[in-house]
């Protein structure tokens, strides 16, 4: 039964973070409302480890690439694009190339280009002028050489050597494309992405909330108006409050 509740809470909270699954689009609307058990030191997925930042974030920005959530095991033959629409590799397997997709806009309403891809892992790399605070993501990256743009609409990583996995990093739900125009240190408190939801407030032990960003590029997407984290880090008194109907469901990763 346990395990069931993991599975069922995991699976509702990636549809209603995505606005996948046409069972729940009869059901549009309203706030999705859960707790999370701890509470990040900032809003900046490429320099928090946790899900306690990516979860509540993820829905803020979009990745290059993704898996597809309808397909219940992920590989390589299950990443779907996402920013990018579509890719090549070259011959030798050491250029991977990406052309992206057009009219998308950060939340502040700038045009998303080939440069903010440039810039994120620039960022990660180390490459770039700013530095992160933190850098978790640095060490999955040892074989990037490079990335250059062609254009506002296609980026091409240069890798050192072949690497037919490396799809699969820019996929996971660490590769989140960041905007070249933000400083880093603006995206720990504030953070602006492309994604369903947009960032509103994060008050540190209390509660995070994202609302619906009416403006996003997949049409129809989110169904949800938000989500409101409230951060209740004794399972007890989170349990007790589930039990109570004030949160929708509970968190997916927690007994």
């Amino acid at each position: 039964m346990r395990l069931n509740l993991r599975a069922a809470t995991a699976i509702a909270l990636l549809i209603a973070i995505s606005g996948g699954g046409t069972a729940f689009a009869q059901k549009q609307r309203g706030i999705l409302r859960m707790y999370s058990p701890d509470s990040p030191a900032s809003m900046s997925i490429l320099e928090e480890a946790t899900v306690f930042a990516e979860g509540p974030m993820m829905g803020v920005f979009n990745n290059l690439v993704m898996f597809d959530q309808h397909v219940k095991q992920n590989s390589l033959s299950s990443i779907v694009p996402d920013l990018a629409t579509g890719w090549s590799w070259n011959e030798d397997g050491t250029e991977l190339t990406f052309p992206l997709r057009q009219g998308v806009k950060w939340h502040d309403g700038k045009p998303f280009t080939a440069a903010d891809v440039k810039c994120t892992w620039d960022l990660i790399s180390g490459q770039a002028g700013e530095k992160l605070h933190v850098n978790p993501r640095k060490y999955s990256y040892r074989n990037l050489d490079q990335v250059t743009t062609n254009g506002d609409y296609e980026v091409t990583f240069h890798l050192k050597r072949p690497q037919p996995a490396f799809l699969t990093t820019l996929a996971s739900g660490y590769a989140p494309i960041y905007p070249c125009h933000i400083p880093a240190r603006d995206m720990r408190s504030h953070p602006i992405g492309t994604g369903p939801f947009k960032f509103v407030e994060f008050k540190p032990n209390e509660y995070i909330k994202v609302t619906r960003n009416a403006d996003y590029w997949k049409p129809g997407r989110p169904y949800l108006d938000g989500i409101e984290y409230t951060i209740i880090k004794n399972l007890s008194t989170a349990t007790l409050a589930f039990t109570a109907g004030k949160f929708d469901m509970t968190f997916p990763f927690r007994a």
